[in-house]
């Protein structure tokens, strides 16, 4: 009987803005992943043959819009949303230089974004007073989370440049998500899909009394 290839383990990072970019941009003979046991990848030395891959296809059509404009001053989204209501944004919270939204492509329930009202692209690039505020807003986000969710672990991070996988490349933003064990399933690894217990109205309505409290 035939040995059937072992599912990879499905670990998410923050490859695509906290959503990755399919391997199979990536490594070249992805064409071949299939055949193999384990999914081992042939260019690869045996040390590394053991890793697991990211695979996040349904970030695929967000990734591909965002590129189209890059985070370019005036098309960036991060400088529109603002403009709008908090409702229409989903902005749950504003700083004197920095705010807080829903990720619209969230990872878990409460993924969130804290994003300087400047349009810069580079975190050497964001005044001492913006920097300060962004991660005190994140330690604040963390503390929100832990008391509306109860994760066991969060996790916080941020992706510069297209090439360290920044769907918006042109405004730098730091990703904020509650994290529980065993959070990714069979949905995730073999449907493709992403099964998330609240939708972001619900989200919105939680997180916002909270950081209003």
């Amino acid at each position: 009987m035939q040995e059937r290839p072992t599912p990879c383990r499905f670990f998410y990072g923050f490859l695509g803005d906290l959503g990755g970019v399919s391997a199979s941009f990536a490594v070249k003979g992805f064409e071949s992943l299939r055949k193999l046991p384990n999914y081992k990848i042939p260019q690869f030395p045996d040390s590394l043959r053991s890793m697991d891959y990211i695979f996040t296809p349904w970030r695929y059509a967000y990734i591909t819009n965002a590129a189209k404009t890059d985070g370019k001053s005036g098309e960036c989204i991060f400088c529109q949303l603002p403009k709008l209501r908090d409702l229409d944004a989903k902005i749950v919270y504003r700083g004197k230089h920095c705010f807080i939204i829903l990720n619209s492509f969230p990872y878990t329930s409460g993924h969130v974004m804290v994003v300087p009202f400047a349009h810069l692209d580079e975190l050497q690039k964001l005044p001492e007073a913006a920097a300060n505020e962004m991660m005190a807003l994140s330690q604040k986000m963390e503390g929100v989370l832990r008391r509306v969710y109860s994760p066991d672990g969060v996790n916080l991070g941020m992706n510069i440049g297209r090439a360290a996988g920044a769907g918006v490349a042109g405004h730098i933003h730091m990703h904020v998500l509650p994290r529980w064990v065993g959070d990714t399933n069979f949905m995730t690894v073999t449907g493709e899909s992403r099964v998330l217990p609240e939708d972001l109205e619900e989200t919105y309505k939680k997180l916002k009394a909270t950081l209003s409290s």
